[in-house]
């Protein structure tokens, strides 16, 4: 209710036509007075409803707070549902049986014939740019990256002119992104171990990226894969869940999930597997709302709870 409104059924609740000190009664305020008055009466009510207050706890026991902050939060955050599909996934996918060397390299055929050069979603330049995207990208959205470094690499294509603008001109550029200002100070310390330790440029190598500040696995996965052309698969949280609930490579971390895609998925398919799965990920096996009738490998697949069509 506005506060206009409020005001108005305020006034209309006041008693009209009587004086004033009749409406102010002595010794107080009206606010005291309706205080004092509520307070007796609660004391009355208490006394006698003792007994039938207890009658209806014993009938109704509380629900544990536990419970209901988790069912709240289940409602009412997105990102917690997702991971708790997730996690849904995970706990099921090794129970499945796993799938034969003919399903998987029919499962890779149909997602290679339906996109043959899939592509990630960030926009880059060169390898640099690409690393300082997938660095930005966490928890954040590829179409959120690339407005925000629209404008950052114009300003800052390489790693000197990035260490020139500094954090606060790093945060300026993607002050719209979730945890802007630890992503500003760690793209302009990589930055500066890349002009340090590796000449300005972007080493092709996984543990030499992974000493990068903000660079984990999965980062380093991305830039070998998409800026290097190795055959590399990146595990974030579409792929986790694909592999886990289609029984593909069910595995209860990350690391788990991407050593058993690199042993069971064809050669042939690896460079491209991560990028096929993941976008498979984000716009048909989605966490909350799997699309299963669009799915190409819903024949395959070995969740129980297929959406119908």
């Amino acid at each position: 209710m506005a506060n206009e409104d409020k005001d108005s059924v305020r006034r209309s609740a006041r008693p009209r036509g009587k004086p004033a000190a009749e409406a102010r009664p002595p010794g107080g305020s009206p606010a005291r007075a309706r205080k004092g008055s509520e307070k007796s009466a609660t004391s009355g009510r208490s006394t006698a409803g003792n007994s039938q207050a207890g009658k209806n706890t014993a009938a109704k026991p509380k629900a544990s707070p536990a419970l209901a902050v988790l069912e709240a939060q289940a409602v009412t955050r997105p990102a917690r549902r997702r991971a708790v599909a997730n996690a849904a996934a995970a706990a099921l996918g090794g129970a499945f049986r796993p799938w034969s060397p003919e399903e998987i390299a029919t499962a890779f055929s149909r997602f290679e014939a339906a996109n043959p050069h899939p592509e990630g979603e960030l926009d880059y330049h060169d390898p640099f740019t690409l690393l300082v995207a997938v660095v930005l990208s966490a928890q954040a959205t590829d179409v959120g990256v690339n407005k925000a470094t629209r404008g950052l690499f114009k300003a800052a294509p390489t790693p000197q002119a990035m260490v020139a603008l500094g954090e606060e001109g790093v945060a300026q550029h993607i002050r719209t992104l979730g945890l802007y200002r630890g992503k500003a100070k760690n793209v302009v310390e990589l930055s500066r171990r890349l002009i340090a330790e590796h000449g300005g440029q972007v080493p092709p190598d996984r543990a030499a990226l992974e000493t990068l500040p903000g660079v984990g696995r999965k980062t380093a996965n991305v830039v070998l894969n998409i800026a290097f052309g190795l055959p590399t698969i990146a595990v974030d949280t579409h792929l986790f869940r694909i592999a886990n609930r289609t029984g593909l490579a069910p595995g209860k971390t990350p690391l788990e999930v991407e050593l058993g895609l690199e042993r069971t998925i064809p050669e042939r398919f690896l460079l491209h597997a991560h990028h096929w799965l993941i976008l498979h990920g984000r716009y048909v096996c989605k966490a909350l709302k799997p699309d299963c009738p669009r799915c190409l490998i819903a024949d395959l697949c070995r969740w129980p709870e297929k959406t119908p069509a």
